[in-house]
């Protein structure tokens, strides 16, 4: 696969594609910052049915869109943003049909036993305090997730006044938005 990604950029680069894809800033030009799920459904589907172009927005996804620690890369990113990058509004959008809430963390320690890595291994991340089931699990309720890490973000000791955070679900077929925080 990395041959053919490499051979399509060589043409990309060659043919000057990259052009429409050029802003004038490493700022966001309509100051936001969205947090939403890695699910390939939502590459092209999410900033399309908000209107997003290229430099428009910090756009960070992760396994269900979530913010699984106050300290963690998804704030670290945030806070990066708002610091450094004038980000003003973040929008956490968690979607329909989400594989992360189907998360089993045990089937999932399973199959990394299945692809080699040993129980000794296992016990030792337990070990320095990682706690399987709250790091790999999922979530039962798509609403609770997003609210969950809207008011992560809303009462972040390093988040200062003045950042409007909204929770969102978007339909992962038609990218309908519901706002539900």
């Amino acid at each position: 696969m990395i041959e053919e990604i490499l051979k399509f950029n060589k043409a990309f680069v060659e043919n000057k594609l990259y052009g429409k894809y050029i802003t004038s800033s490493k700022y966001p030009a309509k100051k936001i910052a969205i947090i939403s799920c890695m699910d390939t459904r939502l590459t092209e589907l999410l900033p399309a049915a908000l209107g997003i172009k290229n430099g428009d927005a910090k756009i960070i996804m992760n396994a269900g869109g979530v913010i699984s620690h106050p300290f963690g890369s998804v704030m670290r990113s945030l806070l990066i943003g708002i610091y450094d990058l004038n980000i003003q509004e973040i929008l956490v959008i968690g979607h329909s049909d989400c594989g992360a809430a189907s998360t089993d963390s045990q089937k999932m320690i399973e199959k990394m036993k299945a692809r080699g890595i040993t129980q000794d291994n296992i016990k030792m991340i337990e070990y320095f305090g990682v706690d399987f089931d709250a790091w790999l699990a999922g979530f039962k309720d798509l609403d609770v997730s997003v609210k969950k890490s809207v008011d992560l973000i809303r009462n972040h000791p390093l988040v200062p006044d003045g950042i409007e955070v909204y929770g969102l679900v978007i339909d992962s077929v038609t990218g309908e938005l519901s706002r539900i925080a």
